[in-house]
């Protein structure tokens, strides 16, 4: 009996393919990836809470830009040759596994850094071994199958394979922590280097602009949702203990007002029609996106200090537990803006909706400062993306 997802020949989507959603296969990988997010978001949330920042935020940037990369090689590659045949899904089982193996190393990591020690990225590069075993393989399959991309295709196994050994041989350097991180920051840039170059020196993979927008819109959308998890747990635990209070309402409340408005904002921006009549913003667009990730994942985790507080279970000053939340949630809003600004030029409106985000933060944390009630400054800061919101709704009108 033949199989229902029969091999197919790997040869290229039609970029121009109307209506593309992402698949129940890709939905279920965004959802592996937001669990290393999670993951991250909890370190960072707990080094915060102790006052130790430099691990919390070095930490933090390492976890979420290798979750987000190989996210980012995974969404680019399927967008351009998705076969949805047995053998494409067993290599993303493969690479999801490798993603769990991941994410079972961050805290690790974080341990090291708080340490000073060697950063100890040995299970997180584990994980990328077994992951780009099935994304090399992917790679290796369109240079077989498809002649139109078989350069393409050997330059990004190629430079994949180049930085793996880059990031095998960090493993056993014997560096402290700032030479590592030196280090680390270069292999970043030949990390970056690959696609670049098999995208603009060689040919164009044929990815579709409306599900590479959809795509990041999705995982948007889950980060978001994770991010409101951990604030959860903590109130529910407080209130399973203590009983409801004003102060559990108004954060859970807020959390979840932050949250919609973040929503609300980055679908109130266009991505997927500018990406088909500018194809050559893609690169920024998809590097670019990567801070807005963090900055998401980093909001829950923000919240999540929050709730700590509440809970007087932190070592820090409401000012540092405010500008855990009010940092990442600044940069998410204004980042946004920044993006829109790069995809459709500059537009008149951009600045309300910068100053408009930019206000509720600088007079939060000015309460803050001034020793005002913590949970006042929340509920201001959290108002950061309103006036963006209502602006680009105006426009839109």
């Amino acid at each position: 009996m033949p199989l229902r997802s029969q091999l197919q020949r790997m040869t290229g989507r039609d970029p121009g393919e109307a209506d593309r959603a992402g698949s129940s296969l890709e939905i279920l990988y965004d959802l592996v990836f937001v669990v290393a997010f999670s993951v991250a978001g909890a370190q960072l949330a707990r080094y915060l809470v102790d006052g130790h920042y430099l691990a919390a935020i070095a930490g933090y940037l390492m976890s979420t830009f290798a979750t987000i990369w190989a996210w980012i090689n995974f969404a680019w590659f399927s967008s351009a040759f998705d076969t949805d045949d047995w053998f494409y899904r067993l290599l993303a089982l493969v690479q999801m596994i490798g993603v769990g193996i991941i994410a079972i190393g961050l805290p690790q990591t974080f341990t090291s850094i708080d340490a000073h020690a060697h950063i100890d990225l040995t299970v997180p590069v584990i994980g990328y071994i077994v992951m780009r075993i099935g994304m090399v393989t992917q790679w290796l399959r369109v240079a077989l199958q498809a002649p139109a991309s078989r350069n393409t295709a050997l330059a990004y196994a190629g430079a994949t394979l180049i930085a793996q050994i880059g990031w095998v041989l960090l493993i056993f350097v014997p560096t402290g922590l700032w030479e590592t991180m030196a280090l680390i920051l270069v292999l970043i840039a030949v990390e970056f280097a690959g696609p670049f170059i098999a995208e603009n020196r060689i040919r164009r993979t044929p990815w579709n602009p409306s599900h590479i927008a959809e795509r990041y819109a999705t995982l948007m959308v889950i980060t978001l949702g994770e991010g409101v998890v951990g604030t959860i747990a903590v109130l529910q635990a407080e209130v399973a203990r203590d009983g409801w209070s004003t102060e559990t309402a108004a954060l859970g409340l807020s959390a979840m007002g932050v949250t919609f408005l973040m929503w609300w904002l980055y679908f109130a921006l266009p991505n997927g029609q500018v990406l088909t009549d500018r194809p050559d913003k893609a690169f920024g667009f998809g590097y670019g996106s990567m801070p807005l990730y963090m900055a998401c994942a980093a909001v829950g985790a923000g919240l999540h200090v929050v709730a700590l507080w509440i809970e007087r279970e932190v070592s820090i000053g409401p000012l540092a537990v405010l500008l855990s939340l009010a940092v990442p949630l600044g940069i998410f809003c204004l980042g946004l803006i920044l993006m829109h600004r790069y995809l459709v030029g500059y537009q008149l409106i951009q600045w309300p909706m910068a100053i408009g985000a930019a206000v509720p933060l600088a007079v939060g944390i000015i309460l803050a400062d001034a020793g005002q009630p913590l949970l006042l400054c929340v509920v201001v800061v959290g108002l950061a993306p309103l006036v963006p919101v209502v602006v680009a709704e105006v426009r839109t009108d």
